[in-house]
């Protein structure tokens, strides 16, 4: 099992392998939980990662499906001790969306559908903090600082020398059109976005109002790809008090074919290029 310093990743893989020894060991998570007389929804968050996962986890549950091979065994307690350290992200505090930044900095490619603001990895600084201020008006000045810190760090896979993170925004036209921190934030927002899309790994296009009804009216998604075939690609859906993931291979089809519908209904590159340039000028206005 290849080493990997992303506790996010690491943990997930981790529960992944631990849910194929208790199929293949034929049992159920609430049998498991049984066993080791703990809650099944415990069981159920290790194999998903969304928990932490402890040695001693790893141990109780290599005893319950019998694995003789001690390779194995201490393999799965080496990425049970690696899943537990932090990531770069820990830095800055509690972080609402840590789980999707550990996805987010492990994937190698990301494709990204806002109705509604410009994404945070192609966001200025003026932009992230009018942004954050508005969307969480009782938040100290000290916590927006610290957000957009992390947005800014986020950016940096988007920047990367050595694979950089293949992106693909489409935006409705409302994320161009809401003055999110006045005209000339507007303005610095949409020559950054022009600027971007110029980048070879990045593709942006725009969905106008035009085009009325279209695949993305239910909402923001994103679809996380990951270099290595262990990990599956995952459905990232953002909420106001939790968020969503989505891992199994139908929901993922699904959401990738409903992408590929909003890729050929909105403005091509050139067009989106024109069409953010067109805007910038109404701002300027």
């Amino acid at each position: 099992m290849a080493s990997n310093v992303n506790p996010t990743v690491r943990r997930r893989r981790l529960g992944q392998e631990l849910r194929r020894l208790r199929e293949l060991k034929g049992m159920t998570a609430e049998e498991v939980a049984e066993r080791l007389l703990v809650s099944q929804s415990k069981i159920s968050r290790l194999e998903n990662g969304r928990r932490s996962i402890s040695q001693r986890d790893v141990r109780d549950l290599c005893g319950v499906y019998e694995v003789e091979d001690h390779r194995i065994v201490d393999s799965l307690m080496q990425m049970a001790k690696d899943s537990r350290q932090q990531g770069w992200w820990h830095a800055f505090g509690d972080i609402p969306y840590s789980v999707y930044i550990g996805l987010e900095t492990d994937a190698e490619s990301l494709r990204v559908y806002e109705p509604q603001v410009v994404p945070g990895l192609l966001q200025t600084r003026a932009y992230a903090e009018a942004l954050i201020t508005g969307a969480l008006p009782e938040t100290a000045t000290t916590d927006i600082e610290k957000r957009v810190q992390v947005r800014v760090r986020r950016q940096e896979r988007i920047n990367a020398e050595d694979s950089p993170l293949r992106l693909w925004a489409v935006l409705d036209e409302a994320t161009l059109r809401r003055a999110v921190g006045g005209k000339q934030a507007m303005i610095e927002q949409l020559e950054h976005l022009e600027a971007m899309s110029q980048l070879p790994h990045v593709t942006i296009q725009v969905m106008p109002f035009s085009m009325g009804a279209h695949p993305g009216v239910n909402g923001q998604y994103a679809i996380l790809e990951f270099p290595d075939a262990a990990d599956s690609s995952v459905v990232y859906i953002e909420g106001v008090t939790s968020d969503l993931y989505l891992e199994k291979a139908n929901d993922v089809q699904k959401y990738s074919v409903m992408y590929e519908h909003l890729r050929a209904q909105a403005l091509n590159v050139d067009q989106t290029r024109q069409f953010i340039s067109d805007t910038a000028k109404d701002y300027a206005r």
